[in-house]
């Protein structure tokens, strides 16, 4: 009895032991107080470049914006930061944006505003898509600059003097929906310390999404495990059934259609890439239906393959063996060849259509760009 008490007071020591190492190990990031030095840091850019404080040591003023593709709130403020750099590029001006967010923190539930994630070949993309005339810098591998700074929410911006002193911390302006603000906070800011003058409100608070720090994946790796244990269905369908589907007349969500077969090599191979669109956008206004073109007797091999992608989503088999009455329930533009991909609105107007694997960036984009979805809240 005793020894299992002394095991027990050992464990329970070593486990509080755990609790603060892990504590002490990865406390939360504290942002640079007004008044501190800027943190020094070495971090590649898109273009090919490594930039350091000293890149910048000509201009008057130095911009840091924490910023990144993902998040809603970022995206709603791209403009804005756009167009301030450009508006004060001539004044001795120089802004920077830093992506810090890890992508192992980042899950696909958390995409359902975008098309890209926070990846630095992404970065490349977005700044392209969006015409970014700054560096945009990538610290997702270590984090170590975002730690530094301790930026709280993406976008979250930091001016500095001539001497890289703070002078400004916070938000870029309260009006997170386009078109609504013009950077008003960020651009008083910056005209106030190109002035010479104390910014008359040095702190604002920032709202947007966390910041994706590395130690913080348990709950996508708990979220995946959720996922994987979902329960994968295929019921038969008949030809009203689909003629239904593809009106889409009462479901209110953007509906994306596959049909498929198991034998069919292209449909196999796109069809990771449709499971994780699907995970991506399941919290929205949105749904995966795949149809398999396989016959009835291979039900079971339909079944398995589902199980085996882990897809949750809703599946069909056609009950019938005669595929070409499917064909023209489905889609009269269709010729038969599979894998074949519909995106129809709620109402039955369809907006995408192809025979042949799709292009996964191209559906995100297409998705996320809809009226039904959208980018921001």
């Amino acid at each position: 009895m005793k020894k299992a008490l002394k095991k027990f007071i050992f464990l329970l020591l070593l486990f509080s032991t755990c609790i603060g190492y892990s504590q002490t190990t990865h406390p939360e990031p504290v942002t640079l107080k007004i008044g501190s030095k800027a943190p020094d840091f070495s971090l590649p850019g898109i273009d090919g470049k490594t930039y350091t404080l000293k890149s910048f040591e000509k201009e008057h003023v130095l911009v840091i914006v924490f910023s990144c593709n993902h998040c809603p709130t970022a995206q709603a403020y791209e403009d804005r930061i756009i167009a301030i750099e450009k508006n004060y590029r001539s004044k001795g001006v120089s802004l920077v944006m830093i992506s810090p967010n890890s992508t192992k923190a980042l899950n696909y539930s958390e995409l359902g505003y975008t098309d890209m994630g926070d990846s630095f070949e992404e970065m490349k993309l977005r700044a392209k898509d969006k015409g970014f005339a700054f560096p945009y810098l990538y610290d997702g591998d270590n984090q170590k600059c975002a730690l530094a700074y301790g930026p709280v929410a993406t976008p979250h911006c930091f001016v500095f003097d001539k001497n890289r002193i703070l002078c400004y911390a916070g938000r870029v302006d309260g009006s997170e929906k386009p078109g609504s603000g013009n950077g008003e906070d960020l651009r008083n800011a910056i005209d106030e310390v190109l002035a010479g003058k104390t910014v008359t409100t040095p702190t604002t608070k920032v709202f947007g999404c966390s910041i994706k720090w590395s130690w913080k994946g348990e709950y996508t790796e708990k979220l995946y495990q959720q996922w994987a244990e979902l329960p994968v269905t295929l019921e038969d369908i008949d030809i009203n059934g689909i003629k239904e589907l593809v009106k889409n007349s009462s479901s209110g969500k953007l509906r994306l259609i596959n049909i498929w077969a198991t034998w069919c090599g292209p449909c196999v191979t796109e069809f990771p890439d449709l499971v994780i669109i699907d995970r991506m956008y399941r919290g929205r206004k949105f749904e995966f239906i795949t149809i398999s073109a396989d016959k009835g007797a291979k039900k079971q091999d339909v079944l398995s393959f589902l199980k085996q992608h882990e897809a949750s989503n809703k599946n069909y088999i056609f009950n019938k063996d005669d595929v070409y009455q499917m064909i023209e329930a489905i889609d009269p533009e269709w010729q038969g060849g599979l894998p074949y991909t519909m995106v129809i609105e709620p109402g039955g107007n369809i907006i995408y259509r192809k025979q042949d694997i799709i292009d996964p960036a191209q559906m995100k984009k297409l998705i996320v760009d809809d009226k039904f979805i959208g980018r921001y809240y």
